[in-house]
């Protein structure tokens, strides 16, 4: 199925999104998250603080990523059915990592260098770390509905969310050290090495060209 494009508006919105969250990010990098208000965001953005409202209802929001949850979600659902549940969830992790960080040269993209600050803004800010534990659960409950009758039964819920969760936990300590070390090494080795020392070596399958 092919999807739609997007209209010329839906376009100009994803744009105007897209740059007053990298002048939020530029900012609380800057100054430190406390000490900036959305009145500076929206001045800085140029446009209203209504604007920057109508876009992300919440200050918190501004430094949150959107995770390509459905991307994860449906790259499990699609893996084979007989590899243990650990393993479907770690090999999309890692593949979906492998997308939203693939850069042409050694020095990260910018891209790459934006999320590289939402993410030490999450780390140093104790209501983003908060958000953040959100959006996991968000995440984890997304790929347990893209299971369906996989995990239709109420015991085998229970056992695919602890899975779930126990991947999620594993991705999480990878993001943390791949900001702490400023990307110096590849986030998709990281939430390898991360899952590999949890679950063992056959924890994650590289999918061909990933």
């Amino acid at each position: 199925m092919n999807e739609r494009n997007p209209t010329l508006r839906e376009r100009q919105r994803e744009e105007t999104r897209r740059a007053i969250q990298t002048c939020a990010v530029r900012l609380f990098t800057d100054r430190g998250y406390d000490r900036v208000t959305v009145a500076e965001i929206a001045e800085a953005a140029g446009v209203s603080s209504m604007t920057v409202y109508r876009h992300f209802p919440t200050k918190e929001d501004l430094v949150l990523v959107e995770q390509p949850v459905r991307h994860i979600a449906e790259l499990v659902a699609s893996s084979p059915a007989s590899f243990p549940l650990v393993r479907r969830v770690g090999s999309a992790l890692v593949d979906a990592a492998t997308a939203l960080t693939r850069r042409e040269v050694d020095e990260p993209a910018a891209g790459e260098r934006f999320l590289l600050d939402c993410l030490r803004l999450m780390i140093a800010t104790p209501a983003l770390r908060a958000r953040h534990l959100d959006s996991q659960y968000a995440m984890q409950q997304a790929i347990v509905e893209a299971l369906g009758e996989d995990a239709a039964d109420q015991d085998d819920a229970f056992l695919a969310r602890a899975a779930i969760s126990a991947c999620l936990a594993a991705m999480h300590m990878a993001l943390t050290r791949w900001a702490e070390d400023d990307g110096r090494t590849p986030l998709p080795d990281l939430i390898t090495r991360a899952l590999t020392a949890s679950f063992g070596d056959t924890a994650v399958v590289r999918r061909p060209g990933s």
